[in-house]
């Protein structure tokens, strides 16, 4: 009898949730999680189970440092539900999986399969032996066994998707510990790469996000340092395919080919998510990272040479060992000559087994906590003004499912602009899907969104509108208990949603 027979025949058809933490990668092996297991037989478990699903699977991060604690308050959680659910399983996953190991289960007996980032594809074969065995299984590959995006897929989105490029990462940040996780830069060929975005239009998707870790570095494993300006290029030409992102790119990889190549393909959208991390370049030096501050402003001024309307956002670390008040004056500046439509800030977080934990002159968790508030505060100043100079121009924005929370009370529908900006609008009188794209006024900024109050000036329906419909409509003839639609955190993504590589790029 294969995996699937003993699954299903041990008391009919399992439910499952997945849980996700981390960035944006960690989303994109959420997709594939949830298509391994449902190519298995398993069905999505509704939004309200709260871990009563059959399987629950948490997909972790290990960048910050609460993320120990956050797993094991969760399992602890399920921990009294399992005991009085026979069958039911947990399995742990992602960074914090590959990471720990064998801890996971010393720490929480309960939990059945932990999995590394390499073999993901091994979940539902691991759930099966846990359940046939009857005993916990711990498998971590140590190197990739299958790309992400080769696995089977239950995408988020019916109109926006992630397309990986490349796994891992060559750099040796001393604050971050994902290479040690997701190992050696690893890059796809580009006509696997370009068959998939095409395979993903021909679906209805009108939207991509290329994926990596430091997107930008892509070519160094095949030997071509013009590799991502050429795959910009090379996505310009697919036909239906009207927005491409990518994250997170590196300032020490990003070539004027790479700003020309966003400049001069009309698909690729007038936005750039570049984490700064520190202003400092004794700092930047102890983070061993591989660019100044002079470098990384040449870049945004190159950019917006380029790019008038592009929208830059990054990620900054405040309160990095040996950070003086005058360190932290020095991203402060960068951060008002930059002028980021979003900065996601972190305060340092010791993690174990990276350099930056044993470093001398750890900074006072009060010092970092004013630090922080000073950053914050000008970021949202920045925001706003920033926003504000949006008001009157006339944009496209791609109708958005999930990311408007009020929409319903305000009678509103809400969109991103091409630089990425939410946008809440008039809902008009025909009808419109998300993945339709509307032309709006904007009339009103506020410092994390826009609104347009007045009439719509135009609707265009889309195929990608038709690929949500038609997921509707099917997501109508599943079992109670599927649930295809209402993604948590956008369609992939609204980038920056998630902090831009898990702040760690």
């Amino acid at each position: 009898m294969s995996s699937i027979d003993r699954s299903q025949s041990a008391g009919g058809t399992r439910t499952y949730e997945v849980r996700t933490y981390g960035c944006q990668m960690n989303v994109h092996d959420s997709e594939r999680l949830s298509g391994l297991l449902e190519d298995a037989g398993y069905v999505r478990a509704p939004e309200s189970a709260d871990g009563d699903a059959d399987v629950v699977v948490f997909n972790t991060c290990a960048v910050r440092e609460n993320a120990d604690n956050k797993l094991y308050g969760n399992l602890g959680h399920l921990a009294p539900k399992k005991a009085a659910r026979p069958g039911m399983q947990i399995a742990v996953g992602g960074c914090l999986a590959q990471k720990d190991r064998d801890t996971i289960v010393k720490r929480a007996p309960w939990v059945d399969v932990v999995f590394g980032t390499h073999n993901i594809g091994k979940l539902p074969v691991l759930l099966e032996r846990a359940r046939v065995q009857e005993e916990a299984q711990v498998e971590i590959a140590e190197s990739l066994e299958a790309f992400p995006s080769t696995l089977p897929t239950r995408r988020e989105s019916a109109y926006a998707a992630w397309v990986s490029i490349s796994v891992g990462c060559n750099n040796t940040c001393t604050f971050c510990i994902v290479p040690a996780l997701r190992g050696k830069e690893k890059d796809r060929r580009p006509g696997d790469i370009l068959a998939e975005v095409e395979a993903l239009v021909a679906e209805g998707v009108s939207e991509i996000t290329l994926l990596g870790q430091n997107v930008n570095a892509y070519g160094s494993d095949i030997g071509d340092r013009e590799a991502f300006s050429k795959l910009l290029r090379a996505c310009g030409a697919i036909e239906g395919l009207e927005r491409v992102r990518f994250t997170s790119p590196h300032p020490r990889d990003f070539t004027d080919d790479v700003i020309a190549a966003m400049a001069e393909t009309p698909n690729v959208m007038p936005q750039l998510h570049m984490p700064l991390q520190s202003g400092s370049d004794p700092v930047l030096k102890a983070m061993r990272r591989s660019y100044r501050q002079d470098r990384y402003l040449g870049i945004i001024e190159k950019v917006r040479a380029a790019i008038p309307h592009a929208a830059l956002t990054t990620d900054i670390i405040v309160g990095f060992p040996g950070e003086t008040e005058e360190d932290f004056e020095q991203t402060l500046h960068v951060v008002r000559e930059a002028r980021f439509a979003q900065a996601f800030t972190f305060q340092y977080s010791k993690r174990p087994g990276t350099p930056a934990a044993d470093m001398e002159n750890q900074i006072p968790k009060a010092v970092v906590q004013e630090r922080y508030e000073r950053l914050v505060a000008l970021q949202e100043e920045i925001s706003w003004e920033e926003n504000r100079k949006q008001v009157g121009r006339t944009l496209e924005l791609m109708v958005a499912e999930g990311e408007g929370r009020k929409d319903g009370a305000t009678h509103r529908l809400s969109g991103r602009a091409p630089d990425n900006r939410l946008v809440h609008f008039t809902k008009p009188g025909q009808e419109v899907r998300p993945g339709d794209v509307v032309t709006v006024e904007i009339t009103y900024a506020a410092p994390h969104h826009l609104l347009a109050e007045g009439e719509v000036l135009g609707v265009r329906r889309t195929r990608a509108g038709d690929a949500w419909e038609k997921r509707n409509a099917a997501e109508k003839t599943k079992p109670v208990g599927v649930m295809l639609g209402l993604p948590k955190i956008g369609a992939p993504e609204p980038q920056p949603a998630v902090a831009g590589g898990c702040g760690c790029d």
